[in-house]
């Protein structure tokens, strides 16, 4: 269903005239543009409309005649306001129909659920899918192979960021664990510590509103335990994948899946483990959708990608799949790293996942 389609359900459904987005990744969902300046807001700086007939953006004099011939589609309607007479809020309001829904605070709009408009994907994201993780798991990939052992973890942080950037990709989280913070801590933001033995790095990327998650993992001297560590979170990551598939073909829940990656750190030796990090969940317009906890009521669906998580104390697995009726396709590889078959523990799945490289 496209997304036309699916704001004309919700309008019907919710006896609304017209729906606004200014979120950066809603509004990239439904104009396929970037209404970012500062990346440390919350709202970008134009809003897309959607009332049954088109789409229109609001935005001020500043930004209408870049957006209008960089970011979004001559079919787009822009209505402009003067950046000394109000903000965009109150612009919003004055060319809107109403009743209407917006995803930032509008006076007298009813707040709308994004994320559930936005799964699942249609087949041109998956497309786009594709191209951004490919891009991203190369550039991990490439820098994992160039690191050394005395490097810091804030410089190959840099480095990724950068490598990333000059492929139009931005990284709203670039994490590196060098071989002791990775055992301390589950999310190793980088400091200026030495990798040491071994270096977990992980990223989530975005581009065109989507975003992608992998890791790899980089050993120079690594510690007995971190090849069994690893395999134990790939057969947890690989169960998720497989339970997401047949819970989504059902019409069940994040907690349905999150029951089954319970189950697989008993199964691998880890009881428990669970309790000490996120498991990650459904991504697509967000870095996640959802993430999934035990009571999760967030519906599972066909197709969509699920960037699963799973770490057993300083290892890690992680990478994003395409999640379908059809199957389970692991969309950040480059087919260049080397890798292990990899069971799910209850259920009648196999994928290759992305071993340890050893220096």
């Amino acid at each position: 269903m496209s997304e036309h389609s699916r704001l004309d359900a919700y309008l019907a459904d919710e006896g609304l005239d017209a729906v606004w987005f200014a979120r950066p990744n809603s509004f990239a969902w439904l104009t396929g543009g970037d209404n970012v300046v500062d990346r440390a807001g919350d709202v970008g700086v134009a809003a897309a409309g959607y009332d049954g007939d088109g789409v229109t953006v609001v935005t001020d004099n500043i930004e209408a005649p870049r957006l209008r011939d960089e970011e979004l589609d001559a079919a787009v309607d822009v209505e402009t306001f003067q950046w000394y007479e109000g903000g965009l809020a109150d612009a919003v309001q004055s060319v809107s129909p109403a009743p209407a829904a917006a995803d930032f605070d509008v006076p007298g709009f009813e707040r709308v659920d994004a994320s559930a408009l936005r799964q699942p994907l249609t087949d041109a994201q998956v497309d786009l899918y594709r191209d951004l993780s490919e891009d991203t798991a190369a550039v991990v990939e490439s820098v994992a192979r160039d690191v050394e052992a005395t490097d810091t973890e804030r410089a190959v942080a840099a480095e990724l960021r950068g490598e990333l950037s000059a492929r139009n990709v931005d990284s709203p989280v670039a994490l590196v664990g060098g071989g002791e913070r990775a055992q301390r801590y589950r999310h190793y933001t980088p400091k200026d510590e030495e990798l040491g033995s071994y270096a977990l790095l992980s990223v989530t990327a975005e581009r065109d509103g989507l975003h992608t998650s992998c890791t790899r993992a980089v050993a120079f001297d690594p510690p007995a335990w971190l090849e069994d560590r690893t395999q134990a979170a790939m057969r947890v990551e690989t169960t998720a994948l497989a339970a997401t598939r047949a819970v989504g073909s059902v019409g069940g829940t994040a907690g349905d899946v999150f029951e089954a990656v319970q189950t697989a750190y008993d199964a691998v030796g880890w009881d428990g483990e669970w309790r000490n990090h996120h498991q990650g969940g459904a991504t697509g317009f967000a870095g996640r959708e959802w993430i999934a906890t035990p009571d999760s009521e967030a519906p599972v669906v066909l197709p969509q990608a699920y960037a699963w998580n799973p770490t057993v104390q300083g290892a890690k697995s992680e990478d994003t799949h395409l999640v379908s009726s059809d199957g389970v396709e692991t969309l950040s590889t480059t087919g260049d790293w080397p890798t292990v078959t990899v069971e799910a523990t209850a259920y009648d799945l196999e994928l290759e996942r992305h071993a340890v490289l050893e220096r």
